[in-house]
């Protein structure tokens, strides 16, 4: 199995300041990415902005500002809700950064040398929130937007066009060699049944109404359409085409490296029709699987400022802990699926999962060793009853699930196992009973082995949750008495490779929240953005 690993999110449209919607995507990518890593993986991690097109030129001349300023203004909110989410990116590309302006300008030349795009005109229904041209019968009798609803309007204008025809059979032979290139598996059928079979046309590649874009040298006056300028960017970050290409060549040229692009339905067409295509005329490798997320949704539809239902990030944070905010996002909305946040929900899942089942466990067991044997956690000496050799045997379950789902980006999956071994910790403590078997001395063997597969099952799930906790894992770690240079996966899937350590019982690293306050105080934020806007 390779262990190199490239993992990409979305570049973001910086039209509007980002919310909780936009950090779903990249923290559930960082937690795949940071698993990676814990596992040995030489893992890439990139996220970004793309900021060309006629929108942000509008949204800018709506301010009296220029493009630059406009994009500029928006990256810092970008980036500080990365910092705020914890999110360990190893680039954040923004397609007004000279790197890749250059390499797609080039990328643009060599498709005119090798007659890949051609110059003619085009007239359709244009919609400037998608970025896209629609025909008559897409938009209907209506005129509107077949991915947004929003109005279109009708416009002709010299373009140049890539030719989809040259590569379509190439496209279609992949999709057959590689059946898991898109998932979830039900969106192959969509692209195939709704944008190839009904007749794909060549797509527009330029504009010349606006000029806020990378301009083509061959034709002065169009700019490079967003599409073939955005989706580039997964290699422009890695330094194709430029001076230092090592990244390029260690992640996207080295065959054995899984190339995971992660994205929204809304743009699954650009990434799993035409991305293919423009790679096949660079005569590059094509992604090994582009996953495309669910939504996050409110209980009157997608999260969006328009309608004044964003849940603003930074309070959020402030409020429950980074830890927590990322726990809720990986495991109550099933990733690949749409789900609903709710404030209920919310607080109940936190209160659920961390406060009463791992956080309980963590509590139990520290202060059960520290009253028992002094700190000092016993040895394992091995399985010595038959509620131990079931611990023990979910023990080894979990940890096979977790690779297995994990490595399918199953994430949601991977830790609802994680937690099924932490509710397994807590029923094998009631089966136990070790407040019995410490009154007995002819117990004694049995209860150190309780204590014994009790800290190893925390230090297993502490490292498993480290992806999401990038708080409060070292503290679960703390607290066990696991040195910092034993910190490690392979360490921790090893049975008892907690013995002889000291415990130190510390604070309680997930209270019980009171729902009824804290659905208020969520309540209360959601509202914020509301009256903000109003005023």
């Amino acid at each position: 199995m390779s262990k190199k690993f490239y993992i990409t999110t979305p570049i973001y449209y910086p039209s509007a300041s980002p919310h909780l919607g936009h950090a779903y995507c990249t923290t559930l990518c960082d937690i795949i990415a940071r698993g990676k890593r814990m596992r040995g993986f030489d893992t890439f991690f990139l996220t970004g902005l793309d900021e060309h097109g006629e929108k942000i030129q509008k949204n800018a001349a709506a301010k009296g500002i220029t493009p630059q300023a406009f994009v500029d203004g928006v990256a810092e909110t970008f980036t500080s809700l990365w910092s705020t989410m914890k999110i360990s990116n190893d680039d954040f590309i923004r397609t007004t950064q000279e790197r890749h302006v250059k390499t797609v300008e080039d990328i643009f030349s060599r498709f005119v040398k090798n007659d890949d795009v051609y110059l003619s005109s085009y007239k359709g229904w244009y919609c400037v929130h998608e970025e896209s041209y629609w025909t008559e019968t897409q938009v209907g009798d209506e005129h509107l937007c077949p991915e947004c609803g929003r109005p279109v309007e009708e416009k002709e204008e010299g373009a140049y066009f890539f030719r989809c025809s040259k590569y379509l059979d190439r496209l279609l032979k992949y999709y057959d060699e590689n059946p898991t290139f898109i998932v979830p598996l039900g969106r192959k059928a969509e692209m195939v049944n709704n944008f190839i079979k009904p007749g794909l046309n060549e797509l527009c590649v330029t504009r010349t109404t606006f000029d806020w874009g990378i301009p083509v040298k061959e034709a002065p006056g169009h700019v490079i359409y967003v599409w073939l300028d955005a989706l580039t960017n997964y290699i422009t970050a890695l330094g194709y085409g430029q001076e230092d290409d090592s990244k390029f060549k260690n992640y996207w040229e080295d065959p054995d490296c899984e190339v995971v692009h992660v994205i929204g339905a809304d743009i699954t067409r650009f990434h799993t029709i035409y991305w293919p295509m423009f790679l096949d005329a660079m005569e590059l490798r094509k992604p090994s699987k582009v996953f495309v997320h669910g939504l996050m949704m409110m209980k009157d539809g997608k999260m969006s400022k328009s309608k004044g239902n964003v849940i603003p990030v930074p309070p959020l944070v402030e409020h429950y802990g980074v830890d927590s905010v990322r726990y809720y996002l990986a495991r109550e909305i099933v990733f690949g699926q749409d789900g609903q946040f709710t404030p209920e929900q919310f607080v109940e899942r936190l209160n659920a999962d961390l406060s009463n089942n791992f956080g309980n466990l963590l509590n139990r067991t520290v202060s059960m060793i520290a009253k028992y044997y002094g700190g000092a956690t016993p040895e394992y000496k091995g399985d010595l009853n038959d509620l131990d050799k079931g611990l023990h045997e979910v023990f080894n379950k979990t940890i096979a699930a977790y690779e297995v789902m994990s490595d399918d980006l199953k994430v949601t999956e991977s830790y609802a196992a994680v937690m099924e071994l932490v509710s397994a910790a807590n029923k094998y403590i009631e089966e136990s009973a070790p407040w019995a078997l410490a009154k007995d001395p002819a117990k004694a063997d049995e209860l150190a082995s309780c204590m014994q597969h009790l800290s190893s099952v925390i230090f297993l799930a502490g490292m498993l949750l480290s992806p999401i906790f990038v708080t409060k894992s070292e503290k679960v770690f703390d607290q066990l008495g696991v040195p910092a240079d034993k910190r490690t996966y392979e360490n921790a899937c090893t049975f008892g490779s907690t013995g002889g350590l000291v415990v130190c019982k510390g604070e309680q690293l997930f209270p019980r929240l009171d729902v009824a306050l804290e659905v208020e105080f969520i309540k209360n934020l959601m509202a914020a953005p509301k009256e903000k806007a109003a005023a």
